[in-house]
């Protein structure tokens, strides 16, 4: 029986995918779930699997290719048994380019290196760094290059095994979705590339009046050139004056990279004589900038604070910080969960809270979903933990220990920071002992946590030194009433200082 393997659902925020690679070639038997062919999306790579065993008879889509959601990407017929001949299919030919059997010299296939298909919400990136230069081998699915927007950094991989040829976008230049960015010799070696390269200066510069006249000799010494790094287009393949000048005007763009990346290391003197060194805003910097100003101006902002003992968890902690180690695979136990299950028991009361503000319309989540504002070195990330109602300690703090890690390694995706009904901040990691948190619009809402500080309290008449933090609420005014913010505060403060409640949630 004949199956359509078609691409997977994409969510509402990704427009298309791109065939990225076929692990199945026409004629080839697969097992059932078995893997055959990856759908890379600006977001992600979604892989698809054989639907039952068979045989994939047809590939309608091949690598490099763009698909839409559901989109049929091959024909595979159930059941079936490998021929002895697989049929061979045109559109899949790129694929025995990207591995050779033996290096080779000379390159097969010459493919274009192109920016990510950005999704709607994102104009346009800039090359943040380039990771290999023209002439340098690579594997394929190697890191060469990234591309960093106004939300994230993508990775720009190698399409085959091959060499890098021109680069055509250096370090700092804007790109748009799909723009090409350099070129790919398929199949070349970068250790062979070079002596073939080198091979035309020994055999033409003993007879360098073979191929230059008189003048254009005269125009490759005073240009520091060879015969070898200027193509001729006179007759017989003799090099021009004319041609010793293109090949001056083009040797700049040679190492694009390093040339426009160097100036940026170097300081410069200010009005006053004074060293200054002038470093361009990052695409995420100026982004998180530019929303932070819009909350400020289009947001009713208001900020309420309390404070809460916590000497109750910090007590939990300490009593079971060994067991919870052992009990879920090395996961240690945090504050932050803490304040994320508080926070999530205090949403449900508190829906106005949980809610965002779209146009005229107020709209009232049925879910909590809490960000964690994590920091990096690019800037400050709220990554998203979905449905934090139906996770535990373990599962919270394990999730933004991951968050942490890849926020690092700059691994976070848009996926991972788009939506959230409401956020938290850890000023207190860096010694802050109070702050106004600005709100993370759509949301409503966001809460500043600070540093621990032992100090002086009056219990039951008399003065007891406890480890308290403040705690800051900023909120719209415009769909949160001040009632209804002290009231949510006081909430996480009765929670976190009788963590039972959590449990029982009372």
């Amino acid at each position: 029986m004949s199956i359509e393997i078609k691409a997977p659902t994409f969510p509402e925020s990704v427009a298309d995918g791109t065939v990225a690679t076929w692990y199945k070639q026409p004629g080839e038997a697969c097992a059932r779930d078995e893997h055959i062919v990856d759908i890379e999306t600006d977001k992600v790579v979604l892989e698809v699997v054989a639907p039952a065993d068979g045989v994939l008879k047809e590939v309608l889509k091949a690598e490099g290719d763009i698909v839409l959601s559901d989109e049929v990407l091959a024909i595979f017929e159930s059941g079936a048994t490998a021929s002895a001949a697989p049929a061979e299919k045109a559109p899949v030919e790129k694929a025995p380019a990207a591995a050779p059997s033996a290096p080779s010299a000379s390159a097969k296939e010459s493919v274009q290196i192109k920016a990510p298909t950005f999704p709607e919400s994102v104009a346009d990136g800039t090359v943040a760094a380039w990771h290999k230069q023209p002439g340098e081998a690579c594997a394929r699915d190697e890191h060469i290059v990234d591309i960093e927007t106004d939300k994230v950094v993508l990775e720009v991989v190698a399409p085959a095994d091959g060499v890098i040829g021109d680069v055509l976008k250096a370090e700092g230049d804007t790109v748009l979705s799909d723009e090409v960015l350099a070129n790919f010799l398929v199949g070349a070696s970068g250790a062979t590339v070079a002596p073939e390269a080198a091979a035309p200066a020994a055999a033409t510069e003993n007879d360098e009046d073979g191929v230059a006249g008189p003048a254009a000799r005269k125009a490759l010494a005073e240009a520091g050139l060879t015969v070898a790094q200027v193509k001729g287009t006179g007759k017989g393949g003799r090099i021009t004056k004319e041609d010793v000048d293109a090949a001056v005007k083009a040797k700049p763009a040679a190492a694009p990279v390093a040339a426009k990346a160097a100036p940026a290391a170097v300081p410069a003197l200010g009005a006053d004589g004074r060293i200054e060194k002038r470093v361009p805003m990052t695409r995420l910097r100026a982004t998180i900038a530019k929303r932070l100003v819009e909350a400020q101006q289009t947001a009713a902002l208001l900020t309420t604070y309390n404070e809460v003992n916590m000497g109750p968890i910090m007590e939990l902690r300490k009593k079971y910080k060994e067991e919870f180690i052992k009990a879920h695979n090395g996961t240690k136990l945090g504050f932050m969960s803490f304040f994320v299950k508080a926070a999530t028991e205090a949403l449900k009361r508190f829906p106005a809270v949980n809610a965002s503000i779209d146009g005229n319309d107020m709209v009232y989540h049925g879910y909590q979903d809490i960000g964690v504002a994590v920091s990096t070195n690019r800037g400050l990330m709220v990554p998203v933990l979905r449905n934090t109602e139906a996770m535990g300690l373990a599962d919270i703090e394990s999730n933004i220990m991951d968050f942490a890690l890849r926020g690092r390694d700059g691994k976070l995706g848009m996926d991972d920071m788009q939506g959230g009904t409401f956020t938290i901040t850890n000023g207190g990691t860096f010694g802050s002992l109070m702050s106004t948190p600005i709100i993370n619009p759509p949301q409503t809402a966001i809460l500043g946590m600070h540093k621990i500080q032992d100090r002086p309290m009056a219990v039951n008449g008399q003065v007891v030194i406890q480890p308290m933090m403040y705690l800051a609420l900023s909120y719209d005014h415009r769909m949160i009433d001040g009632k209804e913010a002290v009231q949510f505060l006081v909430t996480i403060k009765d929670l976190l200082e009788d963590p039972a409640r959590l449990l029982l949630e009372i």
